[in-house]
Parts: structure tokens; C-alpha cells; sequence
């Protein structure tokens, strides 16, 4: 019987589709049927011990100038594999570790080594540190700069320190468990040196931030991609993903309500009850009018996001295009997005974020009138004037700088006098207030271009007070009936 463990390929093109094909060509085979001497270069395929309840593997290797190089590399293959004997569980190791070679290109393990690993009991795979894999991982990926820019500060600050050590097929989930409870404790550190009386201490952690829940949900996720591309290419095989098995501890900040008491409160203390705060319709209305007077070039801006709820980049980005006054709506397909103080225009992230967000007359009256201001400075600056397509721009036509449009926010609060909040927490605010106001929370959660109403529902059904007042109200009034009518 041939063997067909060794056999030629070659990189040739179907002239009519463009596709390799590969040992398909006919110029591999002699008229006899035996292989060509003169094209295409060697391979051998060796059968790899199957993980219970996994799939069928194969090692193929190739690249070979002769049919016996591949013999001897199939050959040694083999022997590796033969060193396990019945052991299934090693078996899947020893494959791991042949699977992870021909991936990297690399050369296979030397056999008696393998033998004394596996009569210590050591490690006995060439499975990559998660150091080792997390820095090839990232240089291959390919999803946005932003994103690529969070999961290497995630790699470098948290997993690597805690988890770079540990072979990838052997973390489990009290690895990560262990890594959490020391982020806790490093946080509880930091905070710690910040109430200090001492000014060394606190200067000592003067640019370090805690950890907040947002940050282990984001390592968590992290992580968890990772592992799963390893699984998705066999780098790894047999195991769960721990990332998935374990939950980051504390929640995502809800947002909070600027109710007087904590305003008087603020003002007393300095004291902000959290993260992410949210003014009332009156502080709302304070801050646009202040803002008319003090920034008529941004107040427009500020009015589109606090209504509508668009985010910071998708109000700079906003095109010129897809604004129809008439009809009182806009297109939001385009945003700003800042890379350090460098910026870029992209597409929104998620299908949900492309959407058409409809507004009201009063913030047509505002966009109306903010366009005529445009055009009048346009008409002044003549043929310097650059034609950035966009909506909103500086009054010399530039594009507004993201970061800038937050810091001249913030000082307009502080100028106003108001309790402070984000430029983000506009965005809430106008959720707040739609959810309020009994707008469905299908209709919110398209207007913010969230990808699913859970999401909605669980931020911000926490603030609208007046909802759970009618609740509160209707319950009291069912009970009243009933007493009523027993009597």
C-alpha cells in the first residue's frame, strides 16, 4: 500500500479562478504516476492524538527539497508521539506542542528531551508562556487602533505581571481570581496613600489610578478574546476558557442624580457621590444658556449632545451631508476618534451606532441658526476656508479637536457654577431624561445607538425616579380601592 504520508505540493495558480492548487497540479505527477522530480517541494502529514470530544487533527509540515527531509521530520514526529504510549491526556500535550512548532515555524522538540520531561512529570509541551502568546496575539490583530491600544495597556500593566509566567494551557480560573484579589489590594494601597497625612506618600501615587470595575470588566474581556483565538486556532485544545468561568468583581458605576442634597453637599465638602453623574433639567438648563453667552461657537454642539445623546466623536464627526434641518433629522455614520492628541475619521464601531437620531423643533431652531452663523464665517474667510465636509467646525472651518471640545465643556461648568460631571454624562442625562419624560426604551436605546435594550435598561432605569414614584403611587391607589370596597 503507498504511503501517503508524504507527499508534493506546489504553489502554482489555476489560470482560469486564481486559486492554488496545490497538490492538485498536474505537473506534480510524471506519466507513470510518480512524482516529479523537478516540481513542487515536499510534505508529510502525521495523525495527532484527538481531544475527548474533539475533532480530527493532523501535523502537515512542508517546505522540503527532498522526499527524504520529510521522511526524517515525520519520522521524529512520530517518535515524540510514540513516547506518551496510552496516555491520552499526554498524547494531546505532545500534539499541542507539534501543532504549536509547525504554527511558528519552528523546529520540533528533541526527543530525549521530551522522554526526561515526561518521566519527571514536569512540563513537557512547547506550549507558549501567556507572555509569549499575548505579544504574538497582538501584533496579528486586526480590529481598530483604539482597540489594539486598550488590549496592549491591559497586556503590559495587568496580564503579563500577574499571568505572563504560567504556560498558556495550564491557566485556570484561580489564576485569574488570584490576579483580581491583587488589583484589589494594589487599589486599596493606592487610596490608602491618598488619604495619607503624609505628603510623600500621597505624591508616591500621584499619577496612579485604581482599578475601577470598568478596567477589570475590560481585562476580563481581554483576556477572554485572547484565549478564545487561541482555541479558535488550535494553539491550545481540550480546555475552557477561563476567562469565561470567572466574573470580575463590582459593577459597572450607575449614574447618579444631582439632587439638591447632594449639591449642597458638594458644595460643602467637595464630595462627588460617584463616577458618573447626572445633572437635573434645571442644571441642564443653566449650562446651555450659560454656555450661549460664553461660547456661541460651541453651544450648538453642546445642545445636539444634551438633547440627543450623541457621543463626544460622533457630534464632532458629524457630516454636513447627512444633516436635513428640514426634516429635523440626521445620519450619525462617521466620528472623530482620538488616538493620543492625534485624531482620525472612522465609521461608528457597532452596526447599532450607524442610526438616524430625529430631533426636536427647538434644536432645529438652534442647528438652523448655527448653520447661517457658519456660512457667514465661510463668506469672511474667503478661499482659506477648508472643506472639511463636517457639520460642526471651529469658526475658522477646522474640525473641532475632541479633547478640546471637553476642556472648554469643563471650564464652562466650572465658570457656570454647576456640580461637576463628564461631557459623556451629557449623554446620560439625555437618556435620563427621555426615560423620564415615558418615552419607550426601544426608542432610547436606538436614539443612543445601543446594540441591545439591556443595556438601556440596566444604566439608566436606576435614575428615572418618576417612574418608580407612579409605580409607588399606582400600588397605593390598587390598595386604597380594595379597602375602600371592604369597607
Amino acid at each position: 500500500m503507498p504511503d501517503r504520508s508524504i507527499f508534493k505540493r506546489c504553489g502554482c495558480r489555476d489560470t482560469g479562478t486564481g486559486k492554488m492548487v496545490s497538490s492538485h497540479c498536474p505537473q506534480l505527477r510524471r506519466a507513470n504516476g510518480s512524482w516529479s522530480s523537478e516540481h513542487g517541494r515536499w510534505h508529510y502529514r502525521v495523525e495527532l492524538p484527538r481531544p475527548i470530544g474533539g475533532r480530527r487533527r493532523q501535523l502537515r509540515r512542508g517546505g522540503f527539497d527532498s522526499r527524504a527531509a520529510a521522511a526524517t521530520e515525520r519520522d521524529h514526529a512520530r517518535a515524540l508521539l510514540t513516547l506518551v504510549g496510552r496516555d491520552r491526556g499526554r498524547g494531546v500535550e505532545v500534539g499541542n506542542m507539534l501543532q504549536y512548532a509547525a504554527r511558528t515555524r519552528g523546529p520540533l522538540p528533541n526527543v530525549d528531551d521530551v522522554r526526561r520531561r515526561l518521566r519527571a512529570g514536569g512540563p513537557h509541551t512547547q506550549v507558549p508562556t501567556v507572555a509569549d502568546y499575548l505579544t504574538t496575539w497582538l501584533s496579528g490583530l486586526q480590529v481598530d487602533e483604539n482597540t489594539i491600544r486598550g488590549y496592549e495597556s491591559i497586556v503590559r500593566t495587568h496580564l503579563i505581571p500577574h499571568l505572563g509566567s504560567l504556560p498558556l494551557d495550564t491557566l485556570r480560573p484561580r489564576h485569574l481570581k488570584a490576579m483580581f484579589a491583587a488589583i484589589a489590594e494594589r487599589d486599596a494601597e493606592i487610596r490608602a496613600a491618598r488619604a495619607s497625612s503624609d505628603p510623600n506618600v500621597r505624591a508616591s501615587v500621584r499619577r496612579t489610578r485604581p482599578c475601577g470595575p470598568s478596567t477589570r470588566q475590560r481585562i476580563r474581556a481581554a483576556l477572554r478574546k485572547a484565549i478564545n483565538d487561541a482555541l479558535a486556532e488550535e494553539i491550545i485544545v481540550g480546555v475552557t476558557n477561563p476567562a469565561a468561568l470567572v466574573r470580575t468583581p463590582g459593577d459597572r458605576p450607575l449614574p447618579i442624580v444631582w439632587e439638591p442634597e447632594r449639591v449642597e453637599r458638594w458644595k460643602a465638602t467637595g464630595e462627588v457621590p460617584g463616577p458618573v453623574m447626572v445633572w437635573t433639567e434645571e442644571h441642564l438648563i443653566r449650562f446651555l444658556d450659560h454656555a450661549a453667552g460664553r461660547d456661541p461657537d460651541l453651544h450648538p454642539l453642546f445642545h445636539f449632545m444634551a438633547y440627543r445623546g450623541t457621543r463626544r466623536g460622533e457630534a464632532c464627526g458629524l457630516r454636513d451631508s447627512e444633516v436635513r434641518l428640514d426634516r429635523r433629522e440626521v445620519t450619525i455614520n462617521n466620528q472623530i476618534a482620538t488616538h493620543g492628541h492625534t485624531v482620525r475619521q472612522k465609521a461608528p464601531k457597532s452596526r447599532a451606532g450607524n442610526r438616524d437620531v430625529t430631533f426636536d423643533a427647538d434644536t432645529a431652531a438652534v442647528l438652523t441658526a448655527y448653520r447661517a452663523r457658519r456660512a457667514a464665517q465661510r463668506l469672511a474667510a474667503g478661499s482659506v476656508w477648508p472643506d472639511t465636509g463636517l457639520f460642526f467646525v471651529r469658526p475658522n472651518g477646522h474640525p473641532w479637536h475632541p479633547n478640546l471640545v471637553t476642556q472648554r465643556f469643563l471650564k464652562l461648568v466650572r465658570r457656570a457654577g454647576l456640580p461637576p460631571i463628564r461631557l459623556h454624562d451629557l449623554r446620560h442625562g439625555a437618556a435620563t431624561i427621555a426615560l423620564t419624560a415615558g418615552i419607550d426604551i426601544k426608542v432610547v436605546s436606538e436614539q443612543l445607538g445601543h446594540t441591545t435594550t439591556t443595556l438601556t435598561r440596566d444604566t439608566y432605569q436606576s435614575v428615572t425616579k418618576e417612574l418608580h414614584h407612579k409605580a409607588a403611587d399606582a400600588v397605593a391607589e390598587r390598595i386604597r380601592s380594595r379597602r375602600a370596597q371592604a369597607l
